[in-house]
């Protein structure tokens, strides 16, 4: 085995690079390489200056061929031995010119041989040795795949989340279908219709929402399936030869810029509900617009009747919708800062004719602005430094993962994301407005 090494190197060595045949006239450049003369000398021909090397592309200013006889004579002695000349695997020869393929055309993405890089069609083109552009492109190929590890991981995540949120739903509503059902068996027979027309609204919701969750969890499946079989062969490429890894890797590049990569944060606008304000909630001092959807703190007290909803000692607003599940996202708009806000969820018990503990013990999630100071209205407060001024906040609530989170809406910079806990009432939409200070929900 290793006498039949050897001769293959001998063979290799003994063997011109340009016409792959048994050296003819050796004669060595400027650069150190071998070649036959009638190959150097047709491969320069056309140039009177800068001659390259074909084999490493130094150039040099003049064709100075000097004869090599020693390795003539070793051209010799394999010539003797009966050797045939080393030719190249099939896989890797240039299919127009039947040369080795050495070399890798940048601007065209895929490989050539030394007499292509010499064609019109490559000659103004950078090129570079197969190696070196296979461990450019092996680097960019692990980029990607990292990212797509990422992005798997996040579907993953989503789909796992998915599942236990609808299958939350799902226990709830037949939670509340057997309880319906117990109350009545207890009552005549003139419910019965009752009981029955309940019944048929509760399995249309649970069918609607069977059909959202498949069609939400397929999609989710769909998408971790095609992530998986592009990282499955992008890793494929990255282990194989170079040229194995350089063959249609512009379709693999093309497919991973196609992939819609998904940030958190895009998918929490996904779930943007409309929020409008409840006037029977609002402060005397708080003026609504007719549709409910702008707030502005005033000097003059309306005449408002002081119902039970309403707060009466601090000027704060809630929402007409509350929440005791599922995600929601929506925006305020800071119009006027005035001489403060807060912008978050309270619970439905929080007191309306009295002191308020702006925490979560106190039943507010919420952050502050004044003065160009943010903080969390935490106990004690947390300051916050977000990278710039928030003119529109996003506020994201899941329910189920009990937790609050406020954006900076146009850059959707995180600002506060209140520590995970069960909520346990029904939350609203929650204002705060001192001094001047108007809002708007858009």
């Amino acid at each position: 085995m290793a006498a039949a090494a050897q001769l293959g190197n001998l063979q290799e060595e003994a063997t011109c690079s340009i016409c792959l045949e048994y050296f003819t006239d050796p004669v060595i450049i400027d650069c150190g390489h071998n070649f036959c003369r009638s190959c150097i000398t047709q491969s320069w021909e056309g140039r009177d200056e800068n001659f390259p090397c074909p084999q490493c592309r130094e150039t040099s200013s003049g064709k100075n061929l000097r004869p090599n006889r020693q390795l003539g004579n070793m051209v010799d002695i394999a010539k003797q031995l009966h050797l045939p000349p080393v030719m190249p695997q099939g896989e890797n020869l240039c299919e127009k010119h039947d040369e080795k393929l050495r070399l890798f055309c940048a601007e065209d993405q895929r490989m050539i041989c030394l007499v292509c890089r010499e064609s019109k069609e490559h000659k103004t083109h950078s090129a570079s040795p197969i190696e070196e552009a296979a461990e450019e492109h092996k680097v960019k190929l692990q980029e990607w795949l990292l990212v797509l590890k990422k992005q798997e991981g996040y579907f993953l995540e989503s789909k796992v989340k998915e599942e236990e949120q609808y299958k939350s739903m799902r226990n709830k509503l037949r939670a509340e279908k057997n309880k319906i059902e117990s109350e009545f068996e207890k009552l005549q027979q003139l419910l019965k219709e009752n009981e029955q027309a309940l019944n048929r609204r509760l399995e249309e919701m649970e069918k609607k929402m069977t059909m959202i969750e498949n069609a939400n969890i397929t999609k989710l499946s769909n998408q971790i399936t095609s992530l998986k079989a592009l990282i499955t062969e992008i890793e494929k490429k990255s282990e194989a030869p170079a040229w194995k890894l350089l063959e249609d890797v512009r379709s693999t590049l093309s497919r991973c810029n196609n992939v819609k990569i998904q940030s958190p944060e895009m998918v929490v606008k996904s779930y943007k509900v409309m929020v409008t304000l409840d006037p029977d909630t609002a402060h005397p001092a708080l003026l609504l617009s007719k549709r409910g959807r702008r707030v502005r703190e005033t000097d003059t007290a309306q005449p408002l009747p002081d119902t039970p909803k309403r707060f009466t000692l601090y000027p704060c607003v809630l929402g007409s919708e509350g929440f005791t599940s599922g995600r929601h996202y929506w925006e305020v708009q800071l119009l006027q800062e005035g001489g403060g806000w807060e912008v978050g969820v309270a619970a439905e018990s929080l007191n309306r004719k009295g002191g308020i503990t702006w925490s979560p013990e106190g039943g507010v999630w919420a952050v502050l602005g004044s003065g160009g100071q943010y903080s969390a209205l935490t106990s004690p407060q947390t300051p916050l430094t977000p990278r710039e001024k928030p003119l529109k906040l996003g506020v994201y609530l899941d329910y189920e993962g009990g937790r609050l989170s406020l954006y900076n809406a146009d850059s959707m910079e995180l600002l506060y994301s209140f520590p995970q806990a069960p909520f346990t009432q029904r939350l609203f939409p929650y204002f705060g407005l001192w001094v001047g200070a108007e809002l708007r929900l858009v």
